[in-house]
């Protein structure tokens, strides 16, 4: 079944795509959840429509998401957490504590956009996360958890 997703899906697609799903999970939950609708005729033809009138607006708004991905290139993050004498972490460090430092150095990042390998870290080290700004542009962040 031919949907038009109306916000942003982790794994399936971003808003504005026409996607392919089956029929059931379009019926069942991504229609009354409101995260999408039927592309019918009707409806492909005012998401062209939409989709001209956007595509200036959304190149600036990449533009804009190019230029903070170049100024988080140098950014390097310090995390400290309290460690036992081996170098684990009691807890973990998560994408909550990297946008918490983002934040701290002037960077309003949705912890959401933030993606680690293996979600958490559990040992003192260095590390990368992935920022997604948009949906073409992604930037790369090292952090380093140290002991506390």
């Amino acid at each position: 079944m031919e949907i038009i997703l109306k916000q942003d899906i982790n794994g399936l697609g971003d808003k504005g795509e026409i996607i392919n799903v089956k029929d059931g999970y379009a019926r069942n939950y991504l229609i009354p959840q409101g995260f999408a609708i039927l592309a019918t005729p009707s409806a492909k033809k005012v998401h062209e429509e939409n989709t001209r009138q956007r595509a200036h607006k959304e190149e600036k708004i990449k533009n804009e998401a190019e230029d903070l991905a170049r100024k988080l290139g140098d950014v390097k993050l310090t995390i400290g957490a309290k460690t036992s004498s081996s170098g684990k972490i009691f807890g973990s460090v998560n994408t909550i504590q990297i946008a918490e430092a983002l934040k701290n150095e002037g960077y309003d990042i949705d912890r959401k956009n933030i993606s680690i390998e293996g979600n958490q870290v559990k040992e003192i080290g260095n590390y990368k996360a992935q920022i997604k700004l948009h949906r073409e542009v992604k930037a790369e962040i090292e952090f380093e958890i140290i002991a506390e």
